[in-house]
């Protein structure tokens, strides 16, 4: 097995912001992404699942470090302040690194 680093970014946030997360993404230099559902509680209370805007979503993005960061950087300064989210990074090994 030939494994190589990556890092893979993870946010947890309010629904809403689906469509301004997605541009982000592309404009920060995100190779790709994957998007769910994520219910749970903490801070702010219960969180429904759903893909209405009440809800939340999961997005993680598997990317060098330097794009994990840039990301992580901008939703801090951008959302951090008025939305519910939740963001970290975590070192995960790739199989196929020109993906990524």
């Amino acid at each position: 097995m030939n494994a190589h680093n990556r890092t893979l970014l993870t946010v947890i946030c309010e629904a809403a912001l689906e469509h301004k997360l997605v541009a982000d993404l592309k404009t920060l230099g995100a190779p790709g992404w994957t998007l769910s559902d994520a219910r749970g509680s903490g801070s702010r209370g219960v969180r429904s699942a759903g893909w209405d805007t009440d809800g939340n979503i999961r997005l993680e993005v598997i990317c060098s470090r330097e794009i994990a960061e840039r990301i992580a950087e901008h939703l801090q300064a951008r959302y951090y302040e008025h939305f519910a989210m939740v963001c970290y990074l975590a070192e995960v090994e790739v199989l196929r690194p020109e993906k990524f």
